[in-house]
């Protein structure tokens, strides 16, 4: 598999890839808004990736965490063209002390090398537009969004992806997703540019779904947690058996992952 889609949309140019066509979460959507590159790509789509960057020129490159679909051509596109990338300083760290990637993962990604990226500066903006980084730990504790308050738009990085999961890596924390996906529909924004599943209209209504979504499955877990049952007949009972990706991945992404962090959910303090 290689290219799976190029779109534009008003000036926004996008690049779909991935090296297999197993839905969203296999493949990934680099973003060129004017002057700027939003993440990268995984580095087994290079050869794709690379006449993109060259399709028109650029002089910012904005990262939005380290995993390894979102930064894998990081150094390759800095060695290409000169442009060093930008990131959050906890970004910056993993991309330059390297980072394990489960066997799973890197069968999808490939893998990511080391790469030398620059610390976000204290004011952003892509052609004219002011950027607004926004913090959003919990898929990754570096993961950041930029919002660009003058279009209402939001590069989401993988806050939102879907409306509803089913699935979560071992890495991941449900208590701290809810916490972050509240800061963020704190922001006045309509559209989603998410690099999974695309431009998501109707953005902010798709996020608060999701927000609520996850409220409720954890306080449904809770419930059935205080009835005296087990973790795996809640996940059996709330989502179904597991999947044949739970365990390729030996469990590092799984339904039990989920159940087991909407658990920890301090449900009582959102129904104040």
């Amino acid at each position: 598999m290689s290219v799976l889609d190029s779109f534009r949309y008003k000036d926004l140019d996008a690049l779909r890839v991935g090296r297999f066509n197993l839905g969203i979460n296999t493949s990934f959507v680099v973003y060129r808004l004017q002057d700027t590159i939003i993440d990268t790509g995984p580095s087994n789509q290079w050869k794709y990736v690379k006449p993109f960057v060259q399709g028109a020129p650029f002089s910012q490159l904005l990262l939005t965490h380290h995993h390894e679909d979102h930064s894998g051509n990081a150094g390759a596109i800095h060695r290409l063209t000169g442009v060093r990338p930008l990131a959050p300083a906890a970004t910056v760290e993993i991309l330059k002390r390297g980072f394990r990637i489960p066997p799973m993962q890197k069968l999808i990604w490939g893998s990511a090398g080391k790469a030398d990226a620059a610390v976000l500066p204290d004011k952003i903006f892509i052609g004219q537009g002011p950027v607004t980084p926004i913090f959003t730990p919990g898929h990754a504790k570096d993961m950041t969004c930029y919002l660009l308050p003058d279009r209402g738009w939001l590069f989401s990085a993988d806050l939102y992806i879907a409306n509803y999961l089913k699935f979560l890596r071992s890495d991941e924390t449900i208590p701290t997703l809810i916490e972050s996906i509240r800061t963020v529909l704190d922001q006045d924004f309509d559209m989603i540019l998410c690099p999974h599943r695309g431009v998501v209209k109707q953005g902010k209504q798709r996020l608060q779904e999701k927000y609520d979504y996850l409220l409720n499955l954890a306080g449904q877990a809770q419930q059935l947690e205080q009835q005296g049952l087990a973790l795996d007949a809640i996940t059996q009972r709330l989502l179904g058996k597991e999947s044949m990706m739970s365990v390729l991945s030996r469990y590092n992404f799984s339904k039990r992952n989920l159940i087991a962090s909407c658990l920890e959910v301090d449900v009582g303090i959102y129904n104040r």
